[in-house]
C-alpha cells in the first residue's frame, strides 16, 4: 500500500484502522493529517483529555476502548443540545458550543454534522474557546461538507481530516480508536 509509505507509526494505525472500518482501500489518500496531529492527540489521551462527539453512534463506539486504556470520558455533544434546532443552527452545532465550555480541552471528533465542526473553528477563530488538542473531522455527506473540510484544513488546528464527501461516525471512532490503542501500547512498551 503505497500510502502508507513514509508515514510514521500513529498515522500508519489510524489510516489502517479507518480502512479495516470502512473496507474501502481508497480512504488512505483522502486521510490528511496535519504536522504533529497524532502526537498531540497521543499525548491529551495519555493526560485524560475528554473525547467529544457529535453523535451518539461516534460516543458509542469510542467509549469502550477509552475506558479501557486511559478512562477518558466520551461525550456526545448532543447530550448539550436543545430539543428543537435554534434558528438558522442545528442541535449539534448548539450542543458543541455548550460542551466546548464544559470541555476546554477535550479531544472534537466530527463525523456527521458540519455545523459542528463550523461552530467549533468560528469559535477557536474568535478565541471564545480555546484550541482543541485534536479535531478529528470527518463529516459526511454533500451539504456543507466540503465547505467545512476545506475550513478545518486552513485553520491551522491539529487535525486528522477525510477529505471528500465520505466520512461518518465510525470512521472518527475508528480514527480515535487507533490513536488510543497507539497510547497504551506505547505506554505498556516504556
Amino acid at each position: 500500500m503505497g500510502a502508507l509509505d513514509g508515514l510514521a507509526l500513529p498515522e500508519k494505525d489510524v489510516v489502517l484502522r479507518v480502512i479495516h472500518s470502512s473496507g474501502d482501500l481508497s480512504l488512505a489518500s483522502a486521510l490528511c493529517f496535519s504536522e504533529g496531529a497524532c502526537q498531540a492527540g497521543l499525548e491529551a489521551l495519555r493526560g485524560g483529555a475528554p473525547i467529544l462527539t457529535d453523535t451518539a453512534m461516534a460516543a458509542a463506539a469510542v467509549a469502550p476502548m477509552a475506558a479501557r486504556t486511559f478512562g477518558n470520558v466520551v461525550e456526545n455533544v448532543l447530550q448539550w443540545a436543545p430539543a428543537k434546532a435554534p434558528e438558522g443552527s442545528t442541535r449539534a452545532a448548539a450542543g458543541m458550543q455548550r460542551a466546548l465550555q464544559a470541555h476546554p480541552k477535550a479531544l472534537v471528533l466530527i463525523g456527521s454534522a458540519p455545523t459542528a465542526l463550523e461552530l467549533l473553528l468560528d469559535q477557536v477563530r474568535c478565541s471564545m474557546v480555546q484550541e482543541p488538542p485534536l479535531v478529528i473531522g470527518m463529516p459526511v455527506g454533500f451539504v456543507g461538507v466540503a465547505e467545512s473540510k476545506r475550513h478545518l484544513a486552513d485553520s491551522g488546528l491539529a487535525q486528522i481530516r477525510l477529505d471528500g464527501s465520505r466520512g461518518g461516525a465510525g470512521l472518527v471512532a475508528a480514527a480515535v480508536n487507533a490513536l488510543l490503542r497507539r497510547a497504551w501500547l506505547d505506554q505498556a512498551a516504556s
